[in-house]
């Protein structure tokens, strides 16, 4: 605020506004050096400073810092011997293997280990080990790296195309990466970004797979003479439509950044020894959204000037892949087992939306109160291959207050075997979940037809006073 964005003409200014408008903590030594000052020059108040510490030491009680010998507590005797043991190991696989989002698959995938007698594994991530411990990084036990993963199902030729991500045009090894795609049974290509590309205070300025990637890819696949697995490894979105669309690419996977034993869990998603079940977190934008400033942060779409907006909320451009998008090898049916139809807000008496035609009524006060109610839905494998789901409850509110065209209330995640069927609850608060923000910045709970879907289940409810 003061150094960088001279958004205020002393530090102390800097110091004053932060703090009142609820910054707690400074990791660093600025708020240290800065606020007895502020307080002193009257821009700040001795109970400004008494709330923040208040704060700080609310989390830290919660955090158990004061519970007496932390020698006598659950996770008091911890050592080394509790490091990299088989089951913390065990964990981080599972961890890489549930965050593993499957984005296509043409029927290519799970892969049989028993025909492959070759397997090609290229790109400039496909050997990589720092690259998938990502940033703010530990120490690792071990590294299993896709080639490692891969190499103990089947036997694997490696070539990396690139020498790193760049891939600059000097840097591409094309010859030998097309010749080993097109002698081997099935080519595995892992791709993407690391801390060079994507990292805290460095942003990308392309959505595009850096460097000559795409070239890469397209000339790897079209040389495959089995079918072609892209992997992509990154922490971002990028713009893979041609990917997407491409006869010559079987199957897409996004690993993020996977962990120490990423290698071993991507092995076991393409084998087939763990279903996927990873959703995308955020929206695969095209390259053409960087045409927008990102400096223009509205959220709402701007049909007169083309603004598409922002967010799976609001965003009404093409996607590549959508947020929560995700494929299984299995397939799961929903049933809505009990919603109401109609839901009534209890307005107080002489409230004017008794008497008035109202769009919306506050979210907030008595009408709020308790004012709630259940969805169940039956959830069934109803393919032949057990594994788990994510279950997204979103909402399209009326076209009110400029809302979004849909928000997510809730998910949850069910683990299913074949043909097994399972509950899943959803309590929806109606003056939380059903409401909007108003062109004013107040929420309002918007009255009519509001839409849930799961899936291509959708149920209409009808808030009304």
């Amino acid at each position: 605020l003061y150094n960088n964005q001279h958004y205020t003409k002393t530090p102390e200014d800097a110091a004053a506004i932060s703090i009142k408008a609820g910054l707690d903590l400074n990791c660093g030594t600025f708020l240290a050096q800065h606020t007895v000052a502020a307080v002193q020059a009257g821009k700040l108040s001795e109970s400004d400073v008494d709330r923040a510490i208040t704060n700080n030491f609310i989390t830290l009680m919660r955090l158990g810092f004061f519970d007496g010998d932390p020698r006598e507590l659950p996770f008091g005797n911890l050592g080394p011997s509790d490091v990299c043991t088989s089951s913390n190991q065990e964990l981080a696989r599972e961890a890489a293997r549930q965050g593993i989002v499957l984005l296509k698959n043409s029927g290519a995938l799970p892969l049989s280990a028993n025909p492959i007698k070759s397997m090609a594994v290229i790109g400039p991530n496909a050997n990589a080990s720092f690259t998938m411990i990502g940033n703010y990084e530990g120490t690792p036990c071990k590294y299993t790296t896709p080639l490692q993963g891969l190499g103990a199902n089947v036997a694997t030729v490696y070539q990396p195309g690139c020498t790193n991500v760049a891939c600059s045009g000097n840097s591409l090894q094309l010859d030998a990466a097309t010749k080993a795609a097109a002698s081997a049974d099935v080519t595995v290509l892992v791709v993407g970004a690391d801390q060079s590309i994507e990292r805290e205070s460095f942003d990308r300025t392309s959505l595009l797979l850096p460097g000559q990637q795409p070239h890469l890819v397209s000339a790897v696949a079209n040389a495959s003479s089995g079918p072609c697995i892209l992997v992509v490894m990154s922490g971002g979105p990028f713009d893979i439509s041609f990917a997407k669309s491409s006869d010559k690419i079987a199957a897409i996977l996004w690993v993020g950044y996977p962990g120490e034993a990423g290698g071993a869990a991507i092995a076991d998603v393409l084998f087939g020894y763990h279903n996927p079940s990873g959703r995308l977190p955020v929206t695969w934008y095209p390259e053409s959204f960087t045409k927008i400033p990102m400096t223009d942060m509205r959220m709402r779409p701007d049909p007169s000037t083309g603004y598409p907006g922002r967010t799976y909320r609001f965003y009404n451009g093409h996607t590549v892949f959508a947020f929560g998008d995700g494929l299984s090898y299995t397939s799961f049916a929903h049933h809505l087992m009990s919603a109401p139809s109609h839901v009534a807000v209890p307005l107080a008496e002489g409230h004017t939306c008794l008497t008035e035609h109202c769009l919306s009524v506050e979210a907030v006060g008595g009408h709020c109160e308790n004012l709630a109610f259940d969805v169940h839905l039956r959830v069934r494998n109803a393919g032949k291959m057990g594994g788990r789901h994510t279950v997204f409850l979103f909402s399209s509110p009326p076209s009110v207050h400029n809302a979004p065209a849909k928000h997510l209330l809730g998910f949850e995640k069910v683990s299913l075997e074949p043909g097994q069927a399972g509950v899943v609850a959803f309590k929806v608060d109606v003056c939380r979940d059903l409401s909007v923000v108003d062109e004013l910045g107040s929420r309002k709970v918007a009255l009519g037809s509001h839409t849930l879907h799961v899936g291509d289940l959708k149920h209409t409810i009808n808030l009304r006073v």
